[in-house]
């Protein structure tokens, strides 16, 4: 059974009394992590949960972060994990809409409770904490020591296991409906291009609530141990390489330079890292040589995907980054890879006819790991899943030997440090303001953050903005990390002949 309670009910077997936590905190087996976890089932149990059940996760990066979710595996209930980056409003959103019960969340985040929006969980909420003080009410290690173990229930391959909630171009999250088969296929797919092997230890960088982290699937399929950065810098990444020995990681971009421009690199022993996968984002050959450089005996991996698929769908493997830099030829690098196995990629033109080989269009997929559709959003999912394949959005290319190259993007979204940000979604937030006559938010390049938001604004006849009016009016009704940071303020904007918005011109207009 492709499911993620048999997973690991095959790892505790077969890996029992090896490490699967390493943390500064402490070192649990297998056979430990196993206890906590069917005791954490138990704790979900004793707080009402039942199966089919959602319940939320708003934390940092830790070790009970991946107890929570195999808790939820186990007893047949559905974790939310939420972005601790959202603003309240946002945070109301995905909690209502995926009907969550339960909210867990970490004790530093814990006045997102005192919000108006989120108030209404405070009486239904767990603190993450090691502090017993933190919190007068329930806290996760005192619900968990007083929990009995359970017995794990035996999902089907199809049944829902996770909502991963990802942007939406009509202003809302969308949750996405991953399946146990899903997450363990793509598991699966990975552990077989990363090489995982029970000695490997993961670190986990990426944000849990983020689709990245499900890379760690691969190594709990094969009996790997896992560490916990609850959040990036760069020598709390050395830091935690040299203190656990930890040898496969997965990093954005915009963190992979954070970590060469800022990493103590003299004071830490980092030889142990053997793989490193990227993505969110492409990275510009200069930064891919220099991180090899940097990681002499370190493979070099390249990862493309969405949510919706689990999320990996190709990569560029180390030997084609190792050719590229010695060759001189980076062309290579410019290609998200191949198709991992199992899954199929076409690209097709606007009509859903397949293109030949090097015709651009857009690109569609199938596989066990493609999900199941969107929560609530019926007309969404039949949008993007029909047909047998899930349609991207991305526009590219397939040359003869099986190497896909992007060419755009067909949804507003800009990669701003590996986080995916909707336009439309910022859009709507500053058409709120009521000197705002028209607005329209795309990429541009950043050196730092692969690409940064800009904003081009209209406003209403006879008045005057500036930018700290539009930083201020934004603040707590979006994401910070969405808030564009540069603007212009225009009288008219390009337009087509049907009055929209062409933002391909604008673009080119702030593009460099």
């Amino acid at each position: 059974m492709l499911t993620l309670v048999s997973v690991l009910d095959r790892t505790l077997r077969q890996h029992g009394g090896e490490k699967a936590i390493v943390e500064d905190e402490g070192t649990f087996t297998w056979a430990e992590f196993g206890d906590r976890v069917s005791r954490g089932a138990g704790m979900l149990q004793n707080l009402g949960i039942k199966r089919g059940d959602r319940f939320g996760i708003l934390s940092n990066n830790s070790f009970r972060y991946t107890e929570l979710l195999y808790a939820g595996y186990w007893m047949g209930a559905i974790p939310v994990p939420i972005n601790t980056r959202l603003a309240p409003p946002e945070v109301r959103y995905i909690l209502d809409d995926a009907g969550c019960e339960i909210l867990f969340i970490e004790d530093q985040h814990a006045t997102m409770l005192e919000s108006a929006e989120v108030s209404p969980w405070a009486g239904n909420a767990v603190m993450i904490t090691t502090d017993q003080s933190v919190s007068s009410g329930p806290n996760y290690e005192s619900l968990l020591a007083a929990a009995g173990a359970v017995e794990s229930h035996q999902s089907a391959e199809d049944d829902l296991a996770l909502l991963l909630y990802t942007g939406g171009t009509t202003g809302r999250s969308k949750g996405v409906r991953l399946s146990h088969q899903n997450i363990v296929s793509n598991g699966m797919q990975v552990a077989l291009t990363m090489k995982a092997t029970s000695s490997d230890v993961y670190l986990h960088i990426a944000p849990m609530f983020h689709a990245a982290d499900l890379l760690a699937t691969a190594f709990v399929i094969v009996g790997g141990a896992h560490s916990h950065l609850a959040s990036f810098t760069p020598n709390g990444v050395l830091n935690a390489i040299d203190r656990h020995g930890v040898t496969v990681t997965m990093m954005a971009p915009t963190m992979i330079i954070m970590l060469l421009q800022g990493g103590d690199f003299d004071h830490h022993n980092f030889s142990s890292l053997r793989h490193m996968m990227y993505g969110s984002s492409p990275m510009a050959a200069e930064w891919t040589q220099k991180t090899i450089e940097r990681f002499p005996n370190c493979g070099l991996q390249q990862g493309y995907g969405l949510t919706e698929t689990s999320p990996i769908l190709t990569t560029l493997d180390p030997p084609e980054h190792q050719e590229a830099i010695s060759s001189g030829d980076a062309a290579i690098l410019r290609s998200i890879g191949r198709a991992v196995s199992g899954v199929d990629l076409l690209i097709m033109d606007d009509e859903g006819k397949e293109l030949p080989l090097g015709g651009v269009g857009e690109l569609v997929v199938r596989g066990p790991n493609v999900a199941m559709g969107y929560l609530n959003r019926p007309d969404e999912t039949e949008k993007a899943f029909h047909d047998g394949w899930f349609h991207t959005g991305d526009v590219g290319r397939i040359d003869e030997n099986g190497y896909v190259f992007l060419m755009d993007r067909k949804k507003d979204m800009v990669i701003t440090g590996g986080e995916n940000v909707y336009t439309s979604e910022v859009e709507a937030v500053l058409y709120q303001h009521p000197d705002v006559n028209e607005a329209a938010v795309i990429g541009v390049p950043d050196q730092k953050y692969g690409e940064a938001l800009f904003a081009v604004i209209v406003p209403a006849p006879g008045k005057t903005l500036t930018k700290e009016e539009i930083l201020e009016h934004c603040q707590g009704k979006i994401g910070r990390y969405k808030i564009p940071r540069q603007m212009d303020f225009v009288t008219e904007m390009p337009k087509s002949a049907m009055g929209k918005i062409l933002k391909s011109e604008l673009r080119n207009m702030y593009g460099s």
